[in-house]
């Protein structure tokens, strides 16, 4: 396979991720944005954290696949890192379980008002483990609702931004396109190549592709399975900003802060109605912002916020 050679002998060593990416390629137009073999809704509720975050150090050491901390000035930031290094993040079962696990610790800590999720230098995520789905038949698939849970996170509430450096590939790109916010360092790279190893993508990855970016570069990416870089991926739509490496994850931290430093209900309601805009009619989108707009109306923080602005002072918020 001539792909191949495009790709760095650390991506070819992978454990089964992507075997073929081709080199980047330059577009000048639009672009944004597994494996439950337990067969449970994707809903379920998920167990406690097996470490609950310690306040005290604000990390959580006993995860296997992850790294969790609680970052910002006023510690309300919520970071996971995907820590797989030697296989470049593939997300494996074990790692996907984890991050929900976290996820759902972070949901619940009322300190937090905002999460960001980060791999490494080398790469967010160059996909799925392919060796954990390469045995299975469609049956197996089909009744265990594989990569299910895989959509956790795109139930939690609280606003989430990837902070993604090197790969961004297949199941990695997918993951990133279900966060709220995408910031890119100045090497990542982002693609759809599941179609080099005789499949498509299975979590999202044609669906929100295409609502980012259109259809035809949606569909020329997913059909050739070449890459694009970060600056592409900016002047595409896919992220909102192109960083230095080094200062990715930090300024992503701060953007997080400054979310959280909001009320956490109103974020709430803001992300669910700009969520909305991708899964309803123009008509039916504006119908339920009015309704979340005269929601705020019934909070204490709304209250607050405009007496603030009008007394020129910093508003205080409760998030009640």
């Amino acid at each position: 396979m001539a792909a191949l050679r495009v790709l760095q002998p650390s991506v070819r060593a992978l454990l089964g991720t992507w075997p073929g990416c081709p080199a980047p390629r330059s577009f000048a137009s639009r672009t944004l944005g597994h494996v439950d073999v337990a067969g449970k809704e994707s809903l379920r509720p998920l167990p406690s954290p097996v470490c609950p975050l310690d306040l005290a150090t604000k990390s959580c050491a006993a995860f296997e696949y992850i790294i969790t901390a609680k970052k910002g000035k006023n510690s309300n930031v919520g970071l996971v890192q995907l820590n797989r290094p030697k296989a470049l993040n593939a997300l494996c079962d074990g790692l996907m379980e984890e991050l929900n696990q976290a996820l759902q610790a972070f949901e619940e800590d009322p300190a937090v008002g905002a999460i960001v999720l980060t791999g490494g230098e080398k790469a967010f995520a160059a996909g799925a483990d392919i060796k954990e789905m390469q045995n299975l038949t469609f049956q197996d698939c089909y009744s265990s609702k594989f990569l299910s849970h895989w959509d956790r996170l795109t139930w939690v509430k609280k606003p989430v931004i990837a902070a993604v450096n090197g790969y961004a590939l297949g199941g990695g790109c997918e993951l990133a396109m279900m966060c709220d916010i995408i910031y890119a360092g100045e090497k990542a790279q982002f693609g759809q190549p599941e179609i080099l190893i005789g499949t498509i993508p299975g979590a999202g990855g044609t669906q929100r592709l295409t609502r980012a970016v259109g259809k035809s570069l949606a569909m020329e990416m997913v059909l050739t399975g070449d890459r694009i870089s970060a600056q592409d991926a900016k002047q595409a739509g896919l992220v909102s900003k192109v960083l230095p490496v080094e200062t990715l994850v930090e300024e992503a931290v701060k953007c997080a802060e400054k979310i959280a430093s909001n009320s956490k209900i109103v974020t709430a309601m803001a992300k669910e109605s700009v969520n909305a805009a991708f899964e309803m009619t123009l008509t039916e989108g504006i119908k339920l912002e009015k309704k979340l707009f005269y929601s705020t109306f019934a909070t204490e923080d709304r209250k607050e916020g405009m007496s603030a602005f009008v007394e020129k002072r910093k508003a205080n918020f409760k998030d009640q």
